[in-house]
């Protein structure tokens, strides 16, 4: 257990990040996220810079004044929206060009208009621009790609001039040991203020993403903090903290919620099942939030079942209080020595979604967001 200190807050660690790409955690206010114990949120630089645009924001006075949230931020640099949904990307050593996914237009990203663009926002955390491969490619471009983020690296890191705001420097190398390790020492070696393992949880098998955070770990300073990029299932948050990392994000807890996947102690609930029309009980009876303290399963199933928009809210609330719960326990766990023990009962109740199932999920979800607006958030 940790702190982090920022700008704007002191945040308890290991702590998880909701994703709210476009300025906004879909269906939640501000206040919102705060009643269920949200510490701080992430934005993304691709999709604010594409709309309303970066002006605009610094118009607003920054990124916390124009989404209303008083609390610590954390800016994805848009590499990884670069590569996976912008049409006719164009990557070469000073940068990536591509076009809108929105209506085609041209943009340009290089590392410094990158690390320009979350200055003026005003993130407490920003990231570097990095070559994020798919999961499919081949070991001859993610070599390229963790030469590159290398290089990009080293511009961002000359660049960043503004004080109160850290940057994280982010290893990639795919599932190749070497590589990852090769990557590892070298963006250390720049001496960011954390670092994040970027380029998993892309599709690919959980023993090979961990095998990779495994051999990356290590090579991370104990006294920074480690970030895994894009893990936010409870058992994966459980099993992250386990091998030392500090802070995770992802869109997962959100989007399955707006899917009627509701988080329990036991795994996931698919609240749409017949089974929870005529039950009357919370879909957690263990959880403190307002929609188990408010309403009944059969409530929630009926809104989804007619597809009415509180659905998606309330489920939104229940799943996100789940993570902020979760991250409480584990840091108290720490704290008393007994994480371990923690890990192991957690494990062993929680049921976790086939993998099979998981990955071409997964797989399906990216090539939807490769295809159409990402649905991140």
């Amino acid at each position: 257990m940790g702190e982090l200190v920022t700008a704007h807050g002191v945040v308890a660690t290991p702590v998880f990040l909701p994703v709210g790409s476009k300025g906004t955690v879909k269906t939640l206010t501000p206040h919102e996220l705060r009643e269920v114990g949200v510490q701080m949120v992430l934005a993304n630089v691709y999709h604010l810079y594409l709309r309303p645009g970066i002006d605009a924001i610094e118009w607003a006075g920054g990124l916390h004044k124009f989404m209303a949230w008083d609390g610590p931020i954390l800016t994805d640099s848009g590499g990884y929206q670069v590569f996976s949904l912008a049409r006719l990307c164009r990557v070469d050593d000073s940068g990536v060009t591509f076009r809108s996914h929105i209506d085609g237009s041209e943009h340009r990203f290089t590392p410094e208009t990158v690390i320009e663009l979350q200055q003026r926002m005003g993130a407490d955390i920003i990231m570097p621009l990095d070559h994020c491969p798919a999961s499919f490619a081949t070991r001859e471009n993610i070599v390229d790609a963790v030469q590159r983020t290398y290089r990009w690296a080293q511009d961002c890191r000359a660049s960043h001039k503004k004080s109160g705001q850290m940057l994280f420097g982010i290893v990639q190398g795919g599932v190749y040991p070497e590589l990852r390790q090769r990557a590892a020492r070298d963006i250390v070696s720049l001496d960011f203020d954390g670092y994040a393992i970027g380029g998993l949880s892309l599709g690919e098998p959980k023993v090979a993403m961990w095998s990779m955070v495994a051999v990356t770990v290590p090579l991370l300073p104990e006294g920074k903090p480690r970030y895994l990029m894009g893990v936010g299932s409870p058992e994966d948050v459980v099993e992250g903290v386990s091998q030392g990392i500090d802070m995770f994000d992802s869109a997962l807890p959100t989007r399955v919620a707006r899917n009627g996947a509701l988080f329990t102690l036991d795994g996931r609930q698919n609240i749409t099942k017949s089974s929870f029309k005529d039950c009357t009980l919370p879909v957690d009876p263990e959880c403190d939030c307002y929609t188990c303290r408010t309403f009944s399963a059969a409530y929630l199933h009926h809104l989804f079942r007619c597809d009415e928009l509180l659905a998606y809210r309330l489920a939104t609330i229940h799943n996100l209080r789940f993570m902020m719960r979760l991250m409480q326990r584990i840091r108290e766990a720490i704290e008393s020595g007994v994480f371990d023990d923690f890990k192991r009962d957690f494990l062993a109740r929680y049921k976790v979604t086939n993998e099979e199932m998981r990955i071409a999920q997964k797989r399906k979800w990216l090539g939807l967001a490769h295809n159409h607006e990402s649905d991140t958030g």
